[in-house]
């Protein structure tokens, strides 16, 4: 239990349906959909649409998805890949060809197919009880009617303000005389909101055909972009396998590769054989471990994930004990490791839903455009902002992550659900591009090793290493900082926080759930 002579909030305990997101209108309409006879699933893809408004710099309709998803609050966890592909054209020679050392961050050569309403309209025809067009009707007001800009989403809105008036359709729509909206402004998006209306009534084929593909096709090639109508004629997601591992006797559900979730797990694994719970949650020893776990989980990250309809990625070795074994071997816990490549993670903006209802299905839902406000392309007469998951690519010959037609890139977004004894235990995510796996390890072992509760567990401050440097937030201990320097780490202070995440936590015995939202971002968690 917190201190309550301190600043924080406890978590949200109810007994019917719980939901966390990072915005409170999207919390809302979540609680709204479930209060009106919709499932986990409605209520995870409305609260997506509604973020898709008015979180415009974290994700879109123009970005991707990935869902974790328990039916009944089983154990056995449905998983979907909703992420897009390369166009047709994209082959690695075009780019070299005209001098291109590495893809662009941003522009139309970032861009892959979106496949997030793909995804929505698929999940929600599967597993939904309402249709796409309820979904859209919070995220339809909110966009045509307007939204008050909260306080994190200012916040990242402002960083991305040379982003935006690089593209002339994107500054008429998210600046005003050259500079974002500050927190509470009131921020409108009708063109945004007649899209929207148009996916509602027609569903997945309102933004894969006619006018708004259109739209978004014409907008790309005329800055030079290989998209065609037919590479988004072609959309579609995938019903996969997803990956674990045991970690103290609970199970860690992630999407497969092209995900990122995989390294999650290789940090988890090689964890295990230390006794993290006789240490410090906030101590050097544990920190300057998990720093060491991510950096060599990390390298497996970067050397074999990719598209596995393309490479094959050694899934099993990679998650085999004699790996973490080995990985394991190379840690010493006095000493920082000076033999790993430079690790070049970045940060992104993103959203993580999780929600939980009255029949205990149980939905891990993660829906994201990458950097703030994607690859800065927007519909003119659309208002869609596209996503830059296409700067993940390599052009590197032979590397698993090497751009190819219709392939996936290596993708950071990652829902994660927990299972035990036959049931869902929790569906949790954490947010932050390349910070993800780490933040999903920090947030377990503090759950898991630590005692703590859900909402202690995304409080507690966090490290990363990027860069060849520990990243450190203003409540890491000024005794743990010199006890990371001592073992070697090069440290600083974050400038910004490390990620943000949400959970619903159930428990069987007591029947109730108890939900949380990360403070690093705007949103809560609300039960019934």
């Amino acid at each position: 239990m917190r201190d309550f002579q301190f600043p924080g909030r406890s978590p949200v305990r109810a007994t019917q349906a719980m939901a966390a997101t990072s915005h409170p209108l999207a919390t809302l309409a979540a609680v709204d959909m479930l209060r009106s006879g919709g499932n986990a699933m409605d209520a995870a893809v409305c609260a997506a649409a509604v973020q898709a408004v008015v979180e415009p710099q974290s994700t879109g309709i123009g970005g991707d998805c990935f869902v974790l998803y328990c039916p009944n609050g089983q154990s056995e966890v449905v998983a979907f890949n909703g992420s897009g592909r390369a166009p047709a054209a994209a082959q690695a020679e075009w780019y070299l060809d005209r001098g291109y050392e590495e893809l662009p961050g941003f522009g139309p050569h970032a861009v892959t197919v979106p496949g997030a309403i793909d995804a929505w309209c698929r999940l929600l025809g599967d597993h939904g009880r309402k249709g796409i067009d309820a979904a859209l009707a919070p995220a339809i007001r909110y966009a045509e009617q307007g939204y008050v800009v909260h306080d994190r989403v200012a916040f990242d809105w402002a960083d991305s303000a040379a982003l935006l008036a690089d593209d002339e359709h994107a500054a008429r729509i998210f600046l005003s005389d050259g500079k974002a909206p500050k927190a509470g402004d009131l921020h409108r998006q009708p063109q945004l909101a007649e899209t929207l209306r148009i996916v509602s009534n027609r569903g997945r084929g309102g933004f894969y055909e006619g006018e708004v593909a259109d739209d978004l096709v014409s907008r790309l090639s005329a800055l030079g972009g290989l998209h065609t109508l037919e590479d988004f004629a072609a959309t579609t997601g995938d019903y996969v396998k997803p990956v674990g591992t045991s970690y103290r006797g609970y199970d860690v559900h992630q999407m497969p590769p092209n995900n990122q979730g995989l390294t999650a797990l290789i940090m988890l694994n090689v964890l295990s054989g230390f006794s993290l719970g006789s240490l410090e949650p906030n101590g050097a020893e544990r920190l300057h471990l998990e720093i060491e776990a991510g950096r060599l989980a990390y390298q497996d990250r970067d050397d074999f994930i990719g598209d596995q309809n393309h490479v094959h990625v050694p899934v099993e070795e990679l998650l085999s004990r004699s790996h973490a074994d080995r990985l394991r071997a190379a840690i010493d816990p006095e000493r920082a490791m000076t033999h790993l490549p430079r690790l070049e993670l970045q940060p992104s903006d993103t959203v993580y839903i999780s929600v939980v209802d009255r029949d205990r299905n149980a939905v891990s839902f993660i829906n994201s455009t990458f950097h703030s406000f994607g690859s800065g392309v927007v519909g003119p007469r659309t208002g869609v902002v596209l996503q830059n998951r296409g700067s993940s690519f390599r052009l590197t010959a032979g590397h698993p992550n090497r751009i190819a037609p219709g392939k996936r890139p290596m993708h950071t977004i990652m829902p994660g659900m927990v299972t035990a004894k036959g049931r869902a235990v929790m569906p949790f995510g954490v947010m932050g591009g390349g910070y993800q796996p780490f933040g999903h390890v920090h947030l377990l072992t503090n759950m898991i090793d630590f005692g703590m509760d859900p909402q202690e567990a995304l409080d507690a401050p966090r490290v990363f290493y990027k860069q060849d440097a520990v990243e450190a937030e203003r409540g890491i201990p000024a005794r743990t900082l010199g006890g990371l320097r001592e073992r070697g780490h090069h440290v600083s202070i974050a400038a910004e926080p490390h990620g943000g995440g949400q959970l619903v936590l159930i428990d069987w015995d007591k029947g109730t759930l108890t939900g949380a939202s990360d403070p690093r971002k705007d949103g809560c968690a609300l039960g019934y």
